[in-house]
C-alpha cells in the first residue's frame, strides 16, 4: 500500500472512530461508506440490506475462468454502548456513551482500502462483493442480511472476513484449522418460592437458596461433565432477588452466558443446566424455569477456504497457525453456514494499557491497515483465480 492511501485510510478510520454508530443505528456510518465508495469510483452500490447494510460490487470481465467466479469480503460497522476513557484523544468519540471499542471502525476502513487496491489492480477478473454489515454486536446483523436475500441478490461462491486481535503482533495474521470463535447462549434460571417475613423463614420457601446452590452447581458442568479435552464456559453474571431487607422474596433469578466450540457440548450444557435447576428446586420446595437462548453458532473455517486465506495472508505478511480459538462469538458464522469461507485474525499489537476488545481504553491500530486491506484484496484475487 502506498503511503498516500495509508494516510487517507487513517483519516477515514479516525473519522469513524469519532462518529460511531451503535448496533442498529449505523445510518451515519453507512452513508460515510457509500460516500467513500463513490469517491473511489465504485458505481454499483446497494444500501439498506438487512437494515443499514451496504453491499458494493466490483466487476472485471474476462474470457478466463475467473470471470465467472464471485467472492465476498465482509466488514462489520457497529460500535458499542461504552464510554470512551481517553478524553484527550484527538479523534475520540463525539457521542457520549458510544465508542468503537471492538475495532469495527478499522474493519470498515480496511474494506474500503481493499476496494481501492482492487480497483487499481488489473490482474484479476470476476466479481467481488464488498459486504458492510450492520449489527454484529448482538443485533443479528448477519441473519438480517441473509433474510434480506444477501446471497440470492448478490451471489458469491465464497466469503472471507477478519477481526483485529490485540496481543497478536501488529499486522501478523492468524489462521485457525477449523474453529476460530465460539458458539454461545444467554441463559436465565428463575426460582419461585413463597415470600414471607425474614424472621419467620420456616413459613417461607426461599428462592435465594435456589440461586445460591445453582451458582455453585452450574460450575460442575464444565468441571465434571464436559470432556477435559473440549472447551466450554458457563458464567453466571447477574443475580437478582428481593426488594426489602426484612423479607424473603418469592422469586430469584440468575442470568449468564455459556460458550462452546462443539455443538454437542452446547447440547450437554443445556441439558445439565435444566437438570440442575429442577433438581435444586425439588430439594427446596421451589419451582424452576430455565431459558436457554442460543446465539451465534461456532465460527469454523472451511478447509479449502482456510488454505486460500493462508496463502493470501502469507503473500502479505507473517502468518501464525499455532493460536487456539477464542471463546468470544462472531456472527460471521451465519455467513459461513450459507457459503464456504474463512475468518482470520490480524494482530492489533500489544494489549497493554487497556487496548483490549470491549475495553473503554481500546483503540484500533492504524498501522495495521496496510496488512488488513492487503489481505482482503489478496484473498479476493486468489479466490477468483483458483481452479
Amino acid at each position: 500500500m502506498n503511503p498516500e492511501l495509508h494516510t487517507t485510510l487513517t483519516g477515514w478510520r479516525r473519522h469513524l472512530h469519532a462518529h460511531p454508530g451503535l448496533t442498529l443505528d449505523e445510518g451515519e456510518t453507512a452513508a460515510f461508506v457509500v460516500e467513500k465508495l463513490k469517491s473511489l469510483g465504485v458505481t454499483e452500490i446497494e444500501t439498506g440490506v438487512g437494515g443499514h447494510g451496504v453491499v458494493a460490487t466490483l466487476r472485471r470481465a474476462s474470457t478466463g475462468a475467473g470471470g465467472n467466479r464471485s467472492v465476498g469480503l465482509r466488514a462489520d460497522m457497529d460500535a458499542l454502548p461504552i464510554q470512551e476513557l481517553d478524553e484527550t484523544l484527538p479523534y475520540r468519540s463525539r457521542k457520549p456513551g458510544v465508542m468503537h471499542a471492538c475495532g469495527h471502525d478499522g474493519h470498515t476502513t480496511a474494506l474500503l482500502g481493499a476496494a481501492a487496491l482492487l480497483l487499481a489492480d488489473t490482474s484479476w477478473s470476476g466479481t467481488v462483493r464488498l459486504v458492510f454489515q450492520p449489527a454484529e454486536e448482538g443485533g443479528g446483523g448477519a441473519r438480517h442480511m441473509i433474510k434480506d436475500g444477501l446471497f440470492q441478490r448478490f451471489p458469491m461462491d465464497r466469503i472471507f472476513g477478519w477481526h483485529n486481535w490485540p496481543g497478536l503482533e501488529a499486522g501478523h495474521i492468524a489462521i485457525h484449522e477449523k474453529a476460530v470463535m465460539a458458539a454461545g447462549a444467554r441463559f436465565d434460571i428463575t426460582f419461585d418460592g413463597h415470600a414471607g417475613h425474614a424472621a419467620l423463614p420456616h413459613m417461607t420457601r426461599d428462592p435465594m437458596l435456589g440461586i445460591g446452590h445453582a451458582i455453585v452447581a452450574l460450575q460442575s458442568i464444565v468441571g465434571r461433565n464436559v470432556d477435559p479435552l473440549q472447551s466450554a464456559v458457563v458464567s453466571v453474571t447477574i443475580a437478582e432477588a428481593g426488594t426489602a431487607g426484612n423479607q424473603i422474596s418469592n422469586r430469584a433469578k440468575l442470568t449468564g452466558t455459556a460458550r462452546w466450540l462443539d455443538e454437542s457440548v452446547g447440547d450437554l450444557i443445556e441439558a445439565r443446566m435444566r437438570e440442575i435447576a429442577h433438581g435444586i428446586a425439588a430439594a427446596y420446595g421451589l419451582t424452576a424455569e430455565v431459558g436457554f437462548r442460543r446465539g451465534v453458532p461456532v465460527t469454523a473455517n472451511h478447509p479449502a477456504e482456510r488454505e486460500t486465506a493462508a496463502a493470501a495472508a502469507a503473500s502479505v505478511t507473517t502468518i501464525r497457525r499455532d493460536l487456539p480459538p477464542a471463546m468470544t462469538g462472531e456472527d460471521f458464522s451465519w455467513f459461513l453456514g450459507e457459503v464456504p469461507g474463512a475468518f482470520v485474525w490480524i494482530g492489533n499489537g500489544p494489549a497493554d494499557g487497556g487496548r483490549e476488545l470491549h475495553h473503554p481504553a481500546y483503540d484500533f491500530n492504524d498501522d495495521v491497515l496496510p496488512a488488513a486491506s492487503g489481505f482482503l484484496a489478496a484473498v479476493a484475487k486468489r479466490a477468483l483465480g483458483e481452479n
